[in-house]
């Protein structure tokens, strides 16, 4: 026999652990505290950062760096005598690396709503001094409170569909959207909240989101991503849950987790050879995978 539970292992990715028998249907705070370097570039001391020398300017804090700064870029506009020079001015959400030995700062543009959003780029402390400006009190007039007010939004969906108030869930999840139509929690929820109402061809169109942004595969979103990937097989969303793990393995591709639920995404859609493929992938990265182990040899007494 095998177990009827489901079991997941809080590693990067979680798995959805549970043996399935035949017939079966197998939360990023706001930091208030951010602070930015009060940056004047008036006078430099040489550091070691990492593995090179870094000249910061005297009068910067080397606590972590958190908050909006800007860059400028100079483009010409116009030919001949009507040429110009314009300049440009984009503003970035930066953060320092907490797992780093801080060499490294980690920036997000800011979309039109003034909230980060879109992928992450990460900079050498040496080319972010000397290219970004702190915007102090832009971040504390126009982006703070945004993105403040982002996640008050994205709190009140989470409670609301833990409540199992589902309209209203859709209603704060469409509404932070509007702030940032990439938000990783706000586009997980709101794929969760309409197969959760057994909609599931609104949830698709969810899916086809989600599977396009790098962000929802990072590890801060581990829970998310596993309890989606779970609930699209439970809706009978096959085809999308193959893809949704696939598309996962194109960026980790060291995760046992990843191999076992796409297994089991393979078994429910009655691809037994690729099911067994895929557990052996998995228990190549961890021979001692309990639940794999259990699951093919499920699927070995199945076929003697």
């Amino acid at each position: 026999m095998t177990p009827d539970s489901e079991n997941r292992t809080d590693k990067q990715i979680s798995s959805d652990s549970a043996t399935p028998q035949t017939g079966e249907k197998p939360k990023a705070e706001l930091d208030e505290g951010s602070t930015v370097p009060n940056a004047t570039h008036s006078t430099s001391k040489v550091v070691q950062d990492g593995d090179s020398l870094v000249d910061i300017p005297s009068d910067v804090s080397r606590g972590k760096i958190s908050g909006v700064f800007s860059t400028q870029t100079v483009a010409k506009v116009g030919t001949g005598t009507t040429t110009r020079k314009m300049i440009q001015k984009a503003y970035w959400f930066a953060e320092q690396n907490d797992n780093a030995d801080a060499s490294a700062v980690m920036v997000q543009p800011l979309n039109k709503h003034n909230v980060p959003s879109g992928p992450k780029d990460s900079i050498p402390m040496e080319d972010f001094l000397q290219r970004f400006n702190p915007e102090l009190e832009f971040y504390q007039q126009e982006v703070f409170p945004r993105m403040k007010e982002l996640n008050t939004t994205l709190k009140r969906a989470e409670e609301q569909r833990d409540q199992g108030a589902l309209y209203s869930a859709e209603f704060e999840y469409a509404a932070a959207l509007d702030f940032d139509e990439e938000n990783v929690r706000a586009n997980f929820g709101l794929g969760l909240t309409y197969m959760e109402r057994g909609e599931p061809a609104k949830a698709e169109d969810i899916f086809e989101r989600v599977v396009g942004l790098d962000a929802s595969f990072a590890p801060e979103h581990k829970h998310l991503f596993n309890e989606f990937g779970i609930s699209l097989r439970k809706s009978n969303l096959l085809d999308q849950a193959v893809e949704y793990y696939t598309r996962a393995l194109e960026i980790t591709q060291d995760d046992e987790n990843l191999y076992y639920n796409l297994a089991r995404a393979f078994f429910e859609r009655g691809d037994k050879d690729d099911c067994t493929t895929n557990l052996d992938k998995a228990l190549s990265l961890n021979p001692s995978f309990e639940e794999a182990n259990k699951f093919l040899a499920y699927i070995k007494k199945q076929d003697s």
